[in-house]
């Protein structure tokens, strides 16, 4: 039977290639993000391999979030996997330093946004007693670091729901489990550095950071295992990464 997964910013980075390989193994798809653009070249490509239907919303606002989801055509209308990809850092700074707006986005986009998209989607797999999410997190979930605070504080709330939601389904039979990527090449830095490409590049030179593709392939494999087996709490690194801050780099 043909599953349908939810993936949140999937218009760029680890959500991106997560529906790319999501739809090279059969997986119809819907596609989630605020470029509709971008969404209408997904549908393009990935339509000739699977169904899939755009959603074009801001996570960080919960009626457009219930709108989106209530508005899903019957053939997509019941999730099986939900991937809670959307995710920003915004800056930074010392907390003495930090603006309030990056700090209202970050809490917005990573923290309210996963809660409002599992608040919709969550009731239909109960009902069914069936589904999988997937909470997208960060190294910055696990420690802090200096001029992360902020972000960081974001990501271990993620931690704190995905280990909540795991607690609160046991008997419902909904998997819940965590991807926590560490240094991943994607439009992360850039975002965080407001488009300085230079500051952002320079986060990833003198050693081979994760691909997208990487963190797609480690989500694929979690959602395929027996329906038995739960993965919940996952954490990857490049080679070259110990910490948030001890990266070797040449």
């Amino acid at each position: 039977m043909t599953k349908t997964a939810f993936i949140t910013g999937a218009t760029s980075g680890i959500g991106k290639s997560t529906a790319i390989l999501f739809a090279q193994n059969g997986i119809d798809l819907v596609l989630c993000g605020r470029r509709q653009d971008r969404l209408d070249d997904l549908k393009e490509e990935l339509g000739k391999e699977v169904q899939v239907h755009t959603l074009n919303f801001d996570i960080r606002n919960k009626d457009s979030v219930r709108e989106a989801v209530d508005s899903l055509p019957k053939e997509f209308a019941e999730i099986d996997i939900l991937i809670n990809n959307a995710g920003n850092a915004h800056g930074m700074d010392t907390i003495q330093e930090g603006s309030i707006d990056d700090w209202d986005a970050m809490l917005d986009i990573n923290v309210k946004g996963l809660l409002y998209v599992s608040k919709a989607v969550i009731p239909q797999m109960i009902a069914r007693k069936s589904g999988h999410i997937i909470n997208i997190g960060s190294t910055a979930g696990k420690e802090v670091y200096p001029k992360g605070n902020v972000y960081c504080a974001s990501k271990h709330a993620v931690d704190a729901i995905n280990q909540g939601m795991r607690i609160d389904f046991n008997g419902t039979g909904v998997r819940v489990g965590a991807v926590n990527p560490g240094l991943v090449e994607t439009e992360f830095s850039n975002v965080r550095f407001k488009g300085d490409e230079d500051r952002a590049d320079k986060v990833y030179k003198g050693f081979q950071p994760l691909k997208p593709e990487d963190i797609a392939d480690i989500i694929h494999f979690v959602v395929t295992r027996p329906y038995h087996v739960n993965i919940a709490d996952l954490v990857v690194m490049p080679t070259a990464q110990a910490s948030s801050t001890i990266v070797d780099k040449n």
